[in-house]
């Protein structure tokens, strides 16, 4: 007799422990009850009862409905918090390795001076993108991401989506160590892709039948980018390892990562090639696991990986981002023969 079992989605939800609440809103509420208990007990000689509960009932109110009301998951305390601590945090932020006391001299002539907002240090999570498309992310350790291809499981017959079921299965059985599978919805603009085939057809197509057909599908692409906002998904596989000492149980190298984050100490670069070692490791057997599945799984390279994330950054951006980007360590000029040390005498 196969007894089924059901694996919960939400796998990071938060524990309820009475009456449907989380022990975070249990513990608001009591202390909230506390408080107002205490303050009828200091006036009740001043305040009638009834007009003490007419001040009461709305604070009371106010805090359950902060703990309890969410909004995409998360309550209303959390967000007033987050709003909190934006709106007093810069909103100037410079990638610097010190907080800048001012906006540099080459910038003050563009930046809005109307308001005297300091600035401060923009500190992101992912620090540096290897050649090889390792993410460093500090004491959180390092992360891998490749891009996948999709399957189509519906056209399949019962057999073969149970072969395709069964290999993505074995896949979930073999990993030791947290994985994160992201979708994204991103904008697709096909202007390079429409110039790409009109000089193709002007360049190398034989017959004139061809030309016309692919100048056709060139007009309709066209009327579709102009009339419609096309959108394209992007399946990401992130691998992530802590820059610790390898172990085979993953929850020892969780607490191990979280001792180190809370002694504020950075692992040494011995670590971080371990750690990247065994990143690139477990991807291959990503890549070897989910090609049964009909999965092909492509590492990103550091180009790719800098647009991934900095698409995740700035979403909205009219200029999509592309490994073709100049990276944080270049230098922007106009002239890519003007040479910096030429420079440096003039006045």
């Amino acid at each position: 007799m196969t007894r089924s079992v059901r694996i919960p989605a939400d796998v990071d939800r938060e524990d309820r422990i009475l009456a449907g609440f989380t022990a975070r809103q249990v513990a608001a509420m009591a202390v909230t009850g506390l408080v107002l208990y205490c303050g009828w007990l200091v006036t009740r000689a001043v305040l009638p009862v009834l007009a003490y509960l007419v001040m009461a009932a709305p604070i009371a109110a106010a805090v359950v409905l902060l703990v309890v009301v969410t909004r995409d998951g998360i309550t209303l305390d959390r967000l007033l918090l987050a709003a909190l601590r934006q709106r007093l945090s810069p909103r100037r932020r410079v990638a610097a390795p010190e907080t800048p006391a001012a906006v540099p001299e080459w910038l003050s002539e563009f930046a809005d001076q109307a308001d005297d907002v300091p600035l401060g240090g923009l500190e992101l999570p992912a620090r540096a993108v290897s050649e090889a498309g390792v993410i460093d992310l500090g004491r959180d350790g390092l992360a891998l991401v490749a891009a996948c291809s999709t399957v189509n499981f519906a056209l399949r017959t019962p057999a073969e989506q149970e072969a395709l079921a069964a290999g993505f299965g074995r896949y979930l059985h073999s990993l030791t160590a947290g994985v994160q599978i992201l979708v994204r919805t991103q904008r697709l603009d096909l202007t390079s892709h429409i110039d790409d085939l009109r000089h193709r057809v002007a360049a190398s197509l034989p017959h004139p039948a061809l030309e016309d057909a692919a100048l056709d599908h060139a007009d309709y692409l066209q009327h579709l980018n102009e009339q419609a906002e096309l959108l394209r998904r992007q399946i990401l596989l992130v691998v992530r390892e802590p820059a610790g000492n390898a172990s085979t149980n993953a929850l020892n190298r969780t607490r191990r990562r979280r001792r180190e984050n809370t002694a504020g100490r950075e692992p040494s670069a011995g670590a971080r090639r371990a750690a990247a070692a065994r990143l690139v490791r477990r991807m291959h057997e990503a890549i070897e696991l989910l090609a049964p599945a009909g999965i092909e799984a492509t590492p990103l390279d550091a180009g790719q990986a800098t647009a991934v994330l900095a698409a995740a950054t700035n979403p909205d951006s009219p200029v999509p981002p592309s490994p073709e980007m100049a990276g944080a360590h270049e230098v922007i000029t106009t002239n890519p023969d003007w040479d910096l040390s030429d420079e440096e005498d003039t006045p």
